[in-house]
């Protein structure tokens, strides 16, 4: 793991477990997302479109056997399900900006689902411009709703009630890849999901797509 990263990730976990920390560990919390999302955008800037699709280690296991666009709607379906339907509950930012059609994504859940060439497929749909709009809209609101949290908050879980609405949306598959999630998010308690969805999955899943970028400009 990048070390900066690493660092800011461990920092941010000790602030957070700690009523007179709390706020600073939010606030690095977003500066940590904030240097991820520095990645992407250069991303946006420096890749072709062939390259967003690209899937150069197709039959390796691990988060680099996937596209730059696939991770990167992987990363912010996942937020944007946490952060609203089970955190806020409210409504995600894909259904009230209309992104499924905005983004012509044949898929609305996480894509855990999608394997191999699937991915590269999937990948090839996606419109970018508004991919992008999407990932920076879920991005500011998911720090909306953090910074709107207090510290007392951060034990909550997730209600039964709320699981089972999840469940009813379909926004994860099915799929045995995939229907893990429901359980892994919902054993945890806010906490937990800051640690997780909206912090090292990020680090992990741009780590991942930065080797990606790397192999294809070797």
């Amino acid at each position: 793991m990048n070390k900066e990263w690493s660092e800011l990730n461990k920092t941010m976990q000790t602030q957070i477990r700690k009523n007179d920390t709390y706020e600073a560990g939010i606030d690095t919390l977003f500066e940590l997302r904030n240097r991820l999302m520095k990645i992407l955008t250069v991303f946006y800037s420096e890749l072709n479109r062939e390259e967003f699709n690209a899937i150069p280690f197709l039959n390796a296991d691990g988060y680099h056997s996937k596209t730059i666009a696939y991770s990167i709607w992987h990363i912010f379906r996942i937020e944007d399900i946490v952060a609203h339907i089970l955190i806020n509950e409210d409504e995600q930012v894909f259904c009230t900006g209309g992104y499924q059609e905005r983004i012509n994504s044949p898929i609305i859940t996480t894509g855990n689902e999608l394997e191999k060439q699937q991915i590269a497929d999937f990948s090839m749909q996606l419109n970018l411009k508004e991919l992008y709009s999407y990932i920076f809209e879920v991005k500011a609101s998911t720090e909306r709703i953090l910074k709107s949290l207090s510290y007392d908050e951060m034990k909550k879980k997730v209600s039964k009630e709320r699981k089972e609405y999840l469940k009813s949306l379909n926004v994860v598959s099915n799929h045995e890849n995939a229907i893990w999630l429901i359980d892994y998010w919902c054993n945890k308690d806010i906490r937990g999901l800051i640690q997780m969805p909206f912090s090292r999955h990020w680090i992990m899943h741009i780590e991942a797509s930065l080797r990606i970028r790397n192999k294809i400009h070797l």
